[in-house]
């Protein structure tokens, strides 16, 4: 089973275990004395936060001893999000709240340059799966999920942190994570351009396993790829997606054999690491195991699958 992984600056790493770095340097007077609710609270800005945090009952969970880390969105951010907050249920309420909770008390100086996936509070994956959240970090700049920034880090609190952001943080699906990540506009492209509306399949209920090649795996093929149909791209592009399952690492075992969308099958191999095999007795690495989305897993891979029915 992949726990974590350093490679091209992609790590994925439990809420136990991460760090964070925002753009803010500076030390926020420590507030310890209160908790990050009391902190909210007593903030004018947070005043939509403390609302939602009320609504769905949540403020108990948030004073407990944690301890936690909460990206916290202002009042412009939900004002941007153009979203009447009285018309979601509580359930989703609920789940965009918990996305923005960290298990752990996070602060800042401790994430390392580059991309970072963490594990949020929000249990809303398929069976019941922590969703998870990207963090990149490029200088001193951080943004999550491709697209927020945190803009006030390290208001540290009795029980936790809080980390300001500008936006707020929506849970996404595999399409919106693979659309989040740099290391992967070779495959969002390739998956928007051949026949099949993939991109939209992939937005479905599912739940869908995608074990979704780097940017350096499609370019290492280039010159095979310039020779493919559209058609025979869509064939491969399926041949890396596992349809009606939620395939985590755990789940994976040595010598399994999987069928996949594209109807032909690969072998996974579990020792020292996790490798598939294709059909053509190719291999790929999996570099970066458990991406989880709302409706299914991404497992990162080194090389792309090339299936034998092209």
């Amino acid at each position: 089973m992949l726990k974590s992984v350093n490679l091209w600056g992609l790590l994925l790493l439990t809420v136990t275990v991460i760090g964070f770095s925002a753009c803010d340097k500076d030390d926020p007077t420590p507030t310890t004395e209160q908790t990050i609710v009391e902190v909210a609270s007593n903030d004018p800005q947070f005043s939509t936060l403390v609302s939602a945090l009320e609504r769905v009952n949540l403020v108990a969970t948030l004073e407990g001893a944690g301890p936690f880390t909460v990206f916290a969105p202002t009042n412009a951010a939900f004002t941007a999000l153009g979203v009447d907050l009285s018309t979601i249920s509580d359930a989703a309420l609920t789940e965009i709240l918990l996305y923005h909770v960290l298990g752990a008390s996070v602060q800042s100086g401790d994430i390392q340059v580059g991309q970072t996936y963490v594990t949020t509070a929000a249990a809303t994956g398929p069976g019941a799966t922590q969703l998870s959240m990207l963090i990149e970090k490029t200088g001193t700049a951080v943004k999550i999920n491709g697209a927020i920034n945190v803009t006030t880090a390290d208001i540290i609190t009795k029980n936790g942190v809080i980390h300001v952001v500008d936006a707020v943080i929506t849970p996404l699906d595999v399409v919106g994570h693979a659309l989040a990540n740099s290391n992967f506009t070779q495959l969002t492209g390739a998956l928007g351009s051949v026949p099949g509306d993939l991109v939209n399949v992939l937005r479905g209920p599912g739940p869908f396993t995608v074990f979704a090649p780097l940017n350096s795996a499609f370019t290492a093929i280039a010159g095979t790829v310039a020779t493919l149909t559209p058609e025979q791209i869509a064939k491969v592009l399926t041949y890396h997606v596992v349809g009606g399952a939620n395939v985590r690492s755990s789940a994976l075992s040595n010598g399994q054999i999987v069928t996949t969308v594209n109807g032909t099958t690969f072998t996974v191999n579990t020792t020292g690491g996790v490798t598939i095999t294709d059909s053509n007795n190719n291999t790929a690495t999996v570099v970066l195991a458990d991406v989880q989305a709302t409706n299914g897993v991404i497992h990162v891979l080194n090389a792309v699958l090339i299936p034998d029915n092209l």
